[in-house]
């Protein structure tokens, strides 16, 4: 009963914690307070059933997202389909605007978007990215690249080399060395003054600068033996530079933190994958919370793309007068479904979120609080 009660509890604090009547930018005063620096966290594929399956898996002992201190969900559709992909997903978080699925970065009818990274860069703020999949993948691709194909990895990733972000640690380093135009794009950016090493670990002793620790490819699911601690670890290191590279007293930065894999256990409704995957990016969640605390100015926003593999957790016999029944979980889909998403922010200025809120709007709204209109 204790269980059924905090897990209701949870429910309504999600809906409490908002303000009703949804949440859109054209309701904001224009001079909303600024924040200093913005962690974007997106759970590639989270949706509330895979928050669910982390809190049963931790047997309700109190989880980082739990610190949230307002929640509200996200519509996730595309300009051409109720059911979007990550890369449609992404360019309405990175640049504000809804496009079709597969498009990256670039609008329906293939014009190129301005992002929120590229509005950063030319406002002098440093800017990350970091993710458990290849750098070039639909959710980072879309903070820099545009094309209206999501899989032109090659074309991507020259897109990377003109960036200007400052700390990038994900996979994909094979896309910027083995290309059919001959290219060596790891020496390109080491020309333009980059750290480039091939592992988390290569970062160590680097605290400031530009820096880009890119593995050969994506990354195996926690199950398979990806270090427990990683996004955690990256997402320190990436705030550790990023830091740095802030000039006291003037401005923040933005960085993008994405725990890609969530996406992959629901594509193959795989559990066990799904919890490691959870408990990873909660991790780093944890760590972007912590961070706020210590940096006043801080604003922390978690999302999801959308919502894979349509989880479900019902209980194991329809009897409800047994004491405990049980769970189960159960899957209808290996692919993406149209269920709203949940958002949790913390930190300066995250009374600003919360209801119902579209994709666009997150964007529009953080690019209010830095001050980049």
């Amino acid at each position: 009963m204790r269980h059924f009660l905090r897990s209701a509890a949870l429910v309504l604090a999600v809906l409490l914690l908002a303000p009703i009547g949804g949440c859109s930018t054209k309701s904001r005063p224009a001079s909303a307070p600024r924040v200093k620096n913005v962690i974007l966290m997106v759970g590639d594929g989270m949706g509330l059933a895979q928050v669910s399956a982390l809190m049963l898996a931790e047997e309700y002992r109190p989880v980082n997202l739990e610190r949230a201190t307002v929640g509200g969900f996200v519509k996730t559709y595309s300009a051409n389909n109720r059911v979007t992909d990550s890369a449609a997903a992404g360019t309405a978080y990175a640049t504000g605007h809804k496009t079709d699925n597969g498009h990256l970065g670039v609008d329906p009818d293939g014009k190129p978007l301005e992002t929120i990274l590229d509005k950063a860069e030319r406002a002098g703020l440093p800017t990350g990215l970091v993710a458990t999949v290849n750098i070039q993948h639909a959710t980072p691709g879309a903070f820099y690249g545009n094309t209206e194909k999501r899989y032109n990895y090659d074309s991507i990733s020259l897109d990377l080399v003109t960036s200007g972000v400052d700390v990038a640690i994900a996979g994909g380093r094979k896309y910027l060395t083995d290309r059919e135009d001959g290219r060596d794009l790891v020496d390109e950016l080491r020309k333009q003054g980059y750290v480039m090493v091939d592992s988390l670990a290569g970062l160590d002793g680097v605290t400031s600068g530009l820096a880009m620790a890119l593995y050969e490819d994506s990354f195996p699911f926690v199950s398979e033996g990806r270090d427990p601690e990683y996004l955690p670890r990256a997402a320190a290191k990436a705030l550790e530079i990023l830091t740095a590279n802030t000039p006291r007293g003037q401005g923040g930065f933005f960085l993008m933190i994405e725990g890609s894999r969530i996406d992959y256990a629901g594509h193959g409704n795989d559990t066990e994958a799904l919890i490691g995957e959870m408990r990873d990016f909660d991790a780093a969640v944890g760590v972007a919370f912590d961070y706020a605390d210590a940096h006043p100015g801080t604003l922390v926003v978690v999302v999801a793309d959308h919502e894979t593999g349509g989880l479900s957790i019902p209980a194991g016999k329809e009897d409800f007068t047994l004491p405990d029944s049980g769970v189960e979980f159960r899957w209808s889909t290996g692919g993406h479904s149209a269920s709203m998403v949940p958002m949790f922010t913390y930190g300066s200025e995250a009374s600003h979120f919360g209801g119902v809120m579209e994709n666009t709007d997150v964007n529009r709204l953080i690019t209010q609080l830095l001050g980049l209109e």
